[in-house]
């Protein structure tokens, strides 16, 4: 019964979304936010029509559709862009990778220790879980006509695979906040942290240029379409995500690696806006989980943090990432207006929620954890609807006034990023692509 009102309610949100996707960019909306706020319609503080336990007593079900909506969502970022557009971003997200991603944590669990009076241990467990910026809900600010008219083109690329990659990456720092609280040694910490990344990205790497080679000797023979190598790029992800498991490597890394792969073997420039699955995850495929997550809220235990709860949410969204991107602005090489925006829009999401319950799993959590850990996803996920778009207005606006003009209408496409690899990008000034030409293989690219 609870299954056929799940399948009953997504298909008419997949319904409303499809009808008004053009105009849901432009609103203080999102479609994570409608399938939330549908699950709380549904669940027991409302209407109790789905009689589901809550997250914290039971998170087996969330974590296996964390799992597979972030690999399906880390292979559509790897595919978002040109492989050359991914070179030439690959020392800022590096940085991003090895400074903000530990200082998130860092900042996360201080506040979980300072607001809640949790243990360092637990503590370093929240951090951990939390400090990834989220593919799901970024993609919701970066991809769709508005997003590419108003922001720069390194902007998106830029929180598009730092996202995807600081998913994966960050398993190492669960790992280590497991060991810290756990029965798990430090040297098993890091044997398990090394097997974990090093075993993802090979497998990542043999399984996206096999699949790669693959489709391209399809489209020798003419046996491919934009249609099948959708739905491939799809079961590629989840086969990688299966192997992962069996091999107990880096699942959600393997996949990101896999689609960098396939990208670079396969489909060259003229093939990425064909394989892109960006639709089918942003509006459609994060409607379940999202309808799921808000028909399981743990009301109960957040009523029992009192006013902490809501000071933790907001401490979170506006101390974990935005003061660490400002300290970074000169590295990075980005203006002030790029830094302010990408520091808040990092979203907390669906990989805090896989590796909270990945927690779980291996460890007798307290329910504080959770029920805190949910929170901030909650409130990141409405925070970041509600501002997504006015967002985009105010940087726009905020960089045509620098500039001096009006920006230039978009081409619908991220091709037309050119800096040369190490150039410092296109800071304070809108985005111009009319009359430079589009990106072309460079050697070695597969394209």
């Amino acid at each position: 019964m609870s299954l056929d009102i799940v399948l009953a309610v997504v298909g008419a949100l997949a319904a409303v979304v499809a009808a008004l996707s053009a105009r849901i960019r432009r609103m203080p909306v999102s479609e994570p936010l409608l399938g939330l706020l549908a699950g709380v319609a549904l669940g027991p503080q409302v209407t109790a029509a789905l009689e589901l336990p809550s997250l914290v007593d039971d998170h087996t079900l969330m974590h296996e559709a964390a799992r597979i909506l972030l690999a399906v969502s880390v292979m559509a970022v790897a595919l978002r862009y040109p492989i050359a557009s991914v070179r030439r971003r690959w020392r800022q997200v590096t940085l991003l990778l090895l400074v903000a991603l530990p200082a998130m944590a860092l900042v996360t669990g201080a506040l979980g220790w300072a607001l809640l009076g949790l243990p360092v241990a637990a503590a370093a467990l929240v951090g951990a879980a939390l400090a990834p910026t989220d593919p799901v809900l970024a993609a919701s600010v970066v991809t769709g006509d508005p997003a590419e008219r108003d922001l720069p083109a390194h902007d998106r690329q830029l929180l598009s695979l730092e996202s995807g990659a600081n998913d994966g990456l960050a398993l190492p720092l669960v790992v280590a906040a497991i060991a810290v609280a756990g029965p798990l040694t430090g040297s098993s910490a890091v044997a398990e942290s090394v097997w974990q990344v090093v075993g993802g990205v090979v497998l990542g790497l043999a399984a996206g240029w096999v699949g790669g080679r693959a489709l391209r000797l399809g489209e020798e023979h003419g046996a491919t379409a934009s249609g099948p190598v959708l739905l491939f790029t799809l079961v590629l992800a989840l086969g990688v995500l299966g192997l992962s498991g069996l091999l107990k490597v880096d699942g959600v890394l393997a996949v990101f690696v896999a689609g960098l792969a396939f990208n670079a073997a396969s489909t060259g420039n003229e093939r990425v806006g064909e394989v892109s699955i960006d639709e089918a995850v942003n509006r459609f495929a994060v409607l379940p989980l999202f309808l799921l997550l808000g028909a399981t809220l743990p009301w109960q235990h957040w009523a029992e943090l009192g006013w902490r709860a809501p000071v933790l949410a907001l401490g979170v969204l506006a101390l974990r990432r935005l003061p660490v991107l400002l300290l970074l602005k000169r590295p990075l090489g980005l203006g002030t207006a790029d830094v302010v925006y990408l520091g808040w829009f990092g979203p907390v999401g669906v990989s805090a929620l896989f590796y909270l319950t990945l927690e779980a799993e291996r460890l007798p959590l307290e329910p504080t954890l959770l029920a805190a850990g949910s929170l901030v996803v909650v409130a990141s996920t409405v925070a970041h609807a509600l501002t997504g778009a006015p967002g985009r207005v105010l940087f726009r606006r905020a960089v045509s006034g620098r500039a001096g003009q009006q920006p230039p209408p978009s081409l619908g496409t991220d091709g037309g990023d050119h800096l040369a690899d190490g150039d410092p990008p296109d800071v304070g000034r809108p985005e111009v692509t009319v009359d430079e030409p589009q990106d072309h293989p460079e050697p070695g690219s597969g394209g």
